[in-house]
Protein backbone atom coordinates (compact mmCIF):
# COMPACT_ATOMS: atom_id res chain seq x y z
CA UNK A 1 0.00 0.00 0.00
CA UNK A 2 1.41 3.49 -0.80
CA UNK A 3 1.12 6.19 1.79
CA UNK A 4 2.35 8.90 2.99
CA UNK A 5 3.74 10.06 -0.61
CA UNK A 6 6.02 13.09 -0.34
CA UNK A 7 3.35 15.68 -0.38
CA UNK A 8 2.28 14.30 2.23
CA UNK A 9 5.44 14.58 4.22
CA UNK A 10 5.28 18.54 2.85
CA UNK A 11 1.69 18.53 4.39
CA UNK A 12 3.69 17.76 7.98
CA UNK A 13 5.06 21.16 7.59
CA UNK A 14 1.34 22.84 7.61
CA UNK A 15 0.26 20.17 10.34
CA UNK A 16 2.92 21.18 13.07
CA UNK A 17 2.31 25.42 12.51
CA UNK A 18 -1.20 24.79 12.51
CA UNK A 19 -1.41 23.05 16.36
CA UNK A 20 -0.21 26.29 17.36
CA UNK A 21 -2.90 28.22 15.58
CA UNK A 22 -6.25 29.55 17.37
CA UNK A 23 -9.26 28.50 16.00
CA UNK A 24 -13.18 27.64 17.16
CA UNK A 25 -12.91 26.22 20.89
CA UNK A 26 -15.61 24.95 23.09
CA UNK A 27 -17.69 26.27 25.60
CA UNK A 28 -16.57 24.37 27.96
CA UNK A 29 -13.51 25.98 30.57
CA UNK A 30 -11.54 27.53 29.02
CA UNK A 31 -7.70 25.94 28.65
CA UNK A 32 -4.59 27.98 29.49
CA UNK A 33 -2.71 28.88 26.34
CA UNK A 34 0.54 27.16 25.94
CA UNK A 35 3.72 28.29 24.75
CA UNK A 36 3.33 28.43 20.59
CA UNK A 37 4.91 25.14 18.66
CA UNK A 38 8.71 26.34 16.78
CA UNK A 39 8.27 26.33 13.15
CA UNK A 40 9.53 23.40 10.97
CA UNK A 41 11.67 23.00 8.42
CA UNK A 42 10.47 21.02 5.25
CA UNK A 43 10.04 17.28 6.77
CA UNK A 44 12.14 14.37 5.38
CA UNK A 45 10.16 10.99 4.30
CA UNK A 46 11.19 8.00 6.33
CA UNK A 47 10.86 4.33 4.48
CA UNK A 48 8.64 2.82 5.70
CA UNK A 49 9.05 -0.64 7.52
CA UNK A 50 7.43 -3.50 5.53
CA UNK A 51 6.00 -6.31 7.81
CA UNK A 52 3.38 -8.59 7.21
CA UNK A 53 0.03 -7.83 8.24
CA UNK A 54 -1.85 -10.26 11.00
CA UNK A 55 -5.31 -10.38 10.30
CA UNK A 56 -7.48 -10.17 12.94
CA UNK A 57 -10.91 -10.02 11.82
CA UNK A 58 -12.91 -6.63 11.19
CA UNK A 59 -13.65 -5.95 14.81
CA UNK A 60 -11.40 -6.63 17.61
CA UNK A 61 -9.11 -4.73 20.53
CA UNK A 62 -5.85 -4.84 20.01
CA UNK A 63 -4.22 -5.54 23.68
CA UNK A 64 -0.56 -5.56 22.53
CA UNK A 65 0.51 -8.72 24.03
CA UNK A 66 3.23 -9.01 21.58
CA UNK A 67 3.91 -6.86 18.48
CA UNK A 68 0.91 -7.00 15.92
CA UNK A 69 3.32 -6.33 13.30
CA UNK A 70 0.69 -3.31 11.97
CA UNK A 71 2.22 -0.43 9.56
CA UNK A 72 5.00 1.73 11.48
CA UNK A 73 6.29 4.61 9.72
CA UNK A 74 7.57 8.28 10.66
CA UNK A 75 7.13 11.73 9.77
CA UNK A 76 10.17 13.87 10.37
CA UNK A 77 9.02 17.24 10.87
CA UNK A 78 12.78 19.17 10.68
CA UNK A 79 16.46 18.50 10.13
CA UNK A 80 17.32 18.19 13.54
CA UNK A 81 15.65 15.70 14.65
CA UNK A 82 16.27 12.08 14.11
CA UNK A 83 14.03 9.10 13.45
CA UNK A 84 15.75 6.99 14.81
CA UNK A 85 16.05 8.10 18.18
CA UNK A 86 12.43 7.33 18.63
CA UNK A 87 11.80 3.43 20.31
CA UNK A 88 9.04 1.43 20.59
CA UNK A 89 8.26 -1.88 22.63
CA UNK A 90 5.44 -4.27 23.54
CA UNK A 91 6.11 -4.98 27.16
CA UNK A 92 3.52 -5.45 29.91
CA UNK A 93 0.68 -6.02 27.51
CA UNK A 94 1.16 -2.63 26.29
CA UNK A 95 2.72 -0.75 23.50
CA UNK A 96 5.29 1.93 24.59
CA UNK A 97 6.42 4.73 22.53
CA UNK A 98 9.33 6.88 23.56
CA UNK A 99 10.15 10.15 21.18
CA UNK A 100 13.40 12.02 22.34
CA UNK A 101 13.26 14.54 19.72
CA UNK A 102 10.90 17.28 18.61
CA UNK A 103 8.67 17.11 15.92
CA UNK A 104 8.39 13.52 14.98
CA UNK A 105 5.54 11.78 13.88
CA UNK A 106 4.68 7.92 14.53
CA UNK A 107 2.06 6.30 12.69
CA UNK A 108 0.85 2.59 13.26
CA UNK A 109 -1.76 1.40 10.66
CA UNK A 110 -3.74 -1.44 10.77
CA UNK A 111 -3.71 -2.73 7.31
CA UNK A 112 -5.78 -6.11 7.40
CA UNK A 113 -9.17 -4.88 6.68
CA UNK A 114 -10.88 -1.96 5.60
CA UNK A 115 -13.57 -0.13 6.77
CA UNK A 116 -16.88 2.40 5.71
CA UNK A 117 -17.94 3.05 8.81
CA UNK A 118 -15.87 2.32 11.93
CA UNK A 119 -15.28 3.58 15.37
CA UNK A 120 -11.93 3.37 17.03
CA UNK A 121 -10.88 4.09 20.87
CA UNK A 122 -7.68 4.02 22.35
CA UNK A 123 -6.35 3.63 26.00
CA UNK A 124 -3.39 5.68 26.80
CA UNK A 125 -0.73 6.66 29.47
CA UNK A 126 1.23 9.78 29.41
CA UNK A 127 4.73 9.21 31.37
CA UNK A 128 6.31 11.94 29.38
CA UNK A 129 6.07 15.57 29.14
CA UNK A 130 2.49 17.68 28.94
CA UNK A 131 2.74 18.25 25.63
CA UNK A 132 2.59 15.87 23.03
CA UNK A 133 -0.23 14.71 20.47
CA UNK A 134 -2.28 11.47 20.04
CA UNK A 135 -4.50 10.93 16.98
CA UNK A 136 -6.79 8.64 15.97
CA UNK A 137 -6.74 8.01 11.87
CA UNK A 138 -9.87 6.25 9.76
CA UNK A 139 -10.75 6.00 6.19
CA UNK A 140 -6.59 5.69 5.27
CA UNK A 141 -5.65 4.97 2.20
CA UNK A 142 -4.93 6.22 -1.66
CA UNK A 143 -2.80 9.56 0.19
CA UNK A 144 -5.92 10.34 1.83
CA UNK A 145 -7.33 10.10 5.52
CA UNK A 146 -9.32 11.38 8.77
CA UNK A 147 -7.28 12.53 11.69
CA UNK A 148 -8.53 13.60 15.12
CA UNK A 149 -5.45 14.79 16.90
CA UNK A 150 -5.63 15.06 20.75
CA UNK A 151 -2.90 16.86 22.74
CA UNK A 152 -2.55 16.85 26.19
CA UNK A 153 -2.90 20.01 27.10
CA UNK A 154 -6.21 20.33 26.13
CA UNK A 155 -6.74 21.21 22.88
CA UNK A 156 -7.77 18.95 19.80
CA UNK A 157 -8.11 19.32 15.89
CA UNK A 158 -9.60 17.55 13.44
CA UNK A 159 -7.83 17.13 9.80
CA UNK A 160 -8.47 16.25 6.23
CA UNK A 161 -5.58 14.74 4.60
CA UNK A 162 -6.06 15.02 1.17
CA UNK A 163 -3.11 16.99 -1.29
CA UNK A 164 -2.09 18.22 2.36
CA UNK A 165 -3.41 18.75 5.98
CA UNK A 166 -6.71 20.55 6.42
CA UNK A 167 -7.97 21.62 9.49
CA UNK A 168 -12.00 21.23 9.41
CA UNK A 169 -12.43 21.77 13.40
CA UNK A 170 -10.68 22.52 16.41
CA UNK A 171 -11.03 23.38 19.85
CA UNK A 172 -10.30 22.72 23.38
CA UNK A 173 -11.98 20.39 26.30
CA UNK A 174 -11.28 20.13 30.22
CA UNK A 175 -12.70 16.67 29.38
CA UNK A 176 -8.64 15.70 28.98
CA UNK A 177 -6.80 15.04 31.82
CA UNK A 178 -3.48 16.83 31.62
CA UNK A 179 -0.39 15.98 33.06
CA UNK A 180 0.95 12.39 33.70
CA UNK A 181 -2.60 10.50 33.57
CA UNK A 182 -4.44 8.08 31.76
CA UNK A 183 -6.62 9.25 28.85
CA UNK A 184 -9.56 7.27 26.60
CA UNK A 185 -10.21 8.59 23.63
CA UNK A 186 -12.98 7.57 20.57
CA UNK A 187 -13.17 8.70 17.13
CA UNK A 188 -16.26 7.45 14.64
CA UNK A 189 -16.47 8.03 11.00
CA UNK A 190 -19.58 7.26 9.29
CA UNK A 191 -20.22 8.21 6.04
CA UNK A 192 -18.93 11.89 6.55
CA UNK A 193 -19.90 12.41 9.84
CA UNK A 194 -17.28 11.90 12.27
CA UNK A 195 -17.98 12.39 15.75
CA UNK A 196 -15.21 12.24 18.86
CA UNK A 197 -14.92 11.54 22.60
CA UNK A 198 -13.07 12.28 25.47
CA UNK A 199 -12.99 9.91 28.89
CA UNK A 200 -16.89 8.60 27.70
CA UNK A 201 -17.98 12.54 27.06
CA UNK A 202 -18.88 14.26 23.77
CA UNK A 203 -17.43 17.82 23.18
CA UNK A 204 -18.60 20.91 22.31
CA UNK A 205 -17.67 20.34 18.22
CA UNK A 206 -18.77 16.71 18.20
CA UNK A 207 -20.55 15.10 15.63
CA UNK A 208 -18.49 17.19 12.36
CA UNK A 209 -20.17 16.60 8.74
CA UNK A 210 -17.44 16.78 5.95
CA UNK A 211 -19.17 18.21 3.29
CA UNK A 212 -16.15 19.13 1.35
CA UNK A 213 -13.64 16.43 1.23
CA UNK A 214 -16.03 13.03 1.72
CA UNK A 215 -13.18 10.60 1.98
CA UNK A 216 -14.76 7.32 2.40
CA UNK A 217 -13.82 3.91 3.34
CA UNK A 218 -9.96 2.65 4.17
CA UNK A 219 -8.01 1.22 6.92
CA UNK A 220 -7.58 2.85 10.61
CA UNK A 221 -4.99 3.21 12.88
CA UNK A 222 -3.21 5.87 15.49
CA UNK A 223 -0.61 8.23 15.78
CA UNK A 224 1.64 9.30 18.72
CA UNK A 225 3.74 12.71 17.78
CA UNK A 226 6.14 14.75 19.62
CA UNK A 227 6.02 18.44 19.41
CA UNK A 228 8.48 21.09 20.74
CA UNK A 229 8.54 19.28 24.32
CA UNK A 230 10.22 16.40 25.13
CA UNK A 231 10.62 13.67 25.62
CA UNK A 232 7.41 11.95 24.44
CA UNK A 233 6.72 8.63 26.19
CA UNK A 234 3.55 7.62 26.10
CA UNK A 235 2.29 3.61 26.86
CA UNK A 236 -0.57 2.35 24.50
CA UNK A 237 -2.66 0.23 27.08
CA UNK A 238 -5.16 -0.64 23.88
CA UNK A 239 -6.91 -0.19 20.72
CA UNK A 240 -10.37 -0.75 19.93
CA UNK A 241 -11.73 -1.14 16.36
CA UNK A 242 -15.94 -1.90 16.33
CA UNK A 243 -18.91 -1.10 14.59
CA UNK A 244 -19.59 2.76 15.35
Amino acid sequence: MKILRPFIFLAGLLLVVSLACGGTVSNEPTVAPQEPIVQPDQPTPIPPTEAPVVSAGPYFTEEFDSDPQWHYEIIKGNDKSDPESVSYKFDSSRMIVEIPEEALFVYYIYEGQTYENVRLDIKVENRGVNSQQVSLICNFGDNAWYEWAVQSDGRWELFAVSDGYHRMHNGASNFIKQGKDVNEYAMSCVDNEISFFVNGEEPKGSPYIDRQYALRGGNVGFSISSLRAIPVLIEVDWFKISEP
